[in-house]
């Protein structure tokens, strides 16, 4: 769910100066591995002919799947945020095959974080994943007479 008030800005754009009421969630930009697969679903029958439009899931539900269930931030979902992602590819087939749900498809993708106005709006940014210093290099020295100003 999104979080209430504007939306925020970069800091050099900001007016008011008083620390923000929700701080953003950084997550490292690394595709995630342990999502779940789609499970096996029945054939979809049009609801209204009973003709069989697709034994299984569409390519292009398939395709979404593998693209949404990537994404970075997935590392904070829980089991509840999974099971909301697999309702939403059973909406995302069904817009696919042309019966309906472009509206609600649109909603929950807002809600799943799939763009990055909808991270935004989370308050979830992605950052660079953090570097290991090798343990042979030094770290950066800092010279102590600099530090202290004892000759300036």
């Amino acid at each position: 769910m999104a979080v209430a008030g504007r939306k925020p800005k970069p800091e050099d754009q900001r007016r008011n100066r008083h620390a923000p009421t929700h701080q953003w969630t950084e997550v490292p930009d690394v595709p995630h591995e342990g999502a779940p697969a789609l499970p096996d679903r029945p054939p979809f029958v049009h609801p209204k002919y009973g003709v069989v439009l697709a034994e299984s899931w569409p390519p292009a539900t398939e395709r979404w799947w593998r693209v949404i269930s990537r994404m970075p931030h997935c590392v904070l979902w829980t089991e509840a945020d999974w099971q909301y992602a697999m309702d939403t590819a059973e909406v995302h087939a069904r817009w696919t095959l042309g019966l309906t749900g472009a509206t609600e498809l649109r909603i929950r993708e807002k809600r799943l974080g799939n763009t990055l106005d909808a991270r935004r709006d989370l308050r979830i940014r992605y950052v660079a994943p953090p570097t290991e210093q090798a343990p042979d290099e030094p770290g950066e020295v800092v010279q102590l007479d600099q530090y202290r100003d004892l000759y300036g």
